[in-house]
């Protein structure tokens, strides 16, 4: 694994893990709600009851994965909707995307670097 790997593996877990675990302990500061759709959308999420703490779980759990070297494909595989729906979270209800592109960036170039993991499940089969 190169140092750039390692590097970006340490960047990107330690991003979902903080994340993820502020939502459970609140020790960063809670940014006021975005105003318009974005806001109601947040808070209909909140009113769910269960979305907030799942995603949070799962950003803990993947972020730990991926800082400790464990199961990191899989956890790549399942951090990447989170991703994506900040991408679009960002792009369709609150620009700018910066941060949300980064972290894509960093799951793409990990995708790549741990690209040996996903070749037997890529692979095109004929059904039985």
């Amino acid at each position: 694994m190169s140092k750039l790997t390692l590097v970006i593996r340490i960047i990107f877990g330690l991003t979902f893990f903080v994340f993820g675990l502020n939502g459970f302990l609140n020790f960063l500061p809670q940014q006021p709600f975005p105003e318009g759709v974005a806001g109601e959308y947040i808070k209909i999420l909140l009113n769910t009851g269960y979305f907030f703490p799942l995603l949070k779980l799962v950003e803990v759990v993947c972020g730990l994965a991926i800082l400790a070297g464990f199961f990191v494909p899989l956890a790549l595989v399942i951090i990447a909707p989170v991703v994506i729906h900040i991408n679009f979270f960002h792009i369709f209800l609150t620009p700018p995307i910066g941060l949300g592109l980064i972290l894509l960036a960093m799951n793409v170039y990990l995708g790549w670097a741990y690209r040996k993991s996903f070749t037997e499940v890529l692979k095109m089969k004929t059904a039985l």
